[in-house]
């Protein structure tokens, strides 16, 4: 069976607790669609983080991403709710998401979103 839009984050247990170290996630095909328009957004999202205890399980970022391809949400939104919904998972020591959208109209948007406790 294929794999299914979730927003089900999972998380395993860090190898490496003791150790401040950063894991740096790039998806180069992110898409939302407008909430205006309808149209489809296209974005490179950044997801960078200084585990703790845990760490996000890859599979599940990926399908977690997918899920937003049918919904229609701001720039801004959808890179702080991903902030949101990470932090509250992974419970990092950081973390930052950038979402690089395409240009749209001649205008390019960068929306950066920082978490730290």
């Amino acid at each position: 069976m294929p794999s299914q839009p979730s927003r089900s984050l999972e998380v395993v247990p860090n190898p490496k607790p003791e150790r401040d170290y950063l894991i740096d996630i790039s998806c180069p095909e992110f898409t939302c669609v407008c909430p205006k328009t309808g149209q489809p957004d296209f974005a490179t999202i950044r997801i960078e983080y200084r585990p703790d205890q845990h760490i996000m399980e890859l599979k599940s970022i990926k399908l977690y991403l997918w899920s937003y391809r049918q919904e229609g949400a701001f720039h801004e939104a959808v890179v702080n709710q991903i902030l949101d919904d990470m932090v509250a998972v992974s419970q990092p020591r950081w973390m930052r998401v950038t979402g690089d959208f395409n240009v749209r109209g001649g205008i390019t948007t960068v929306v950066t979103a920082e978490w730290q406790p």
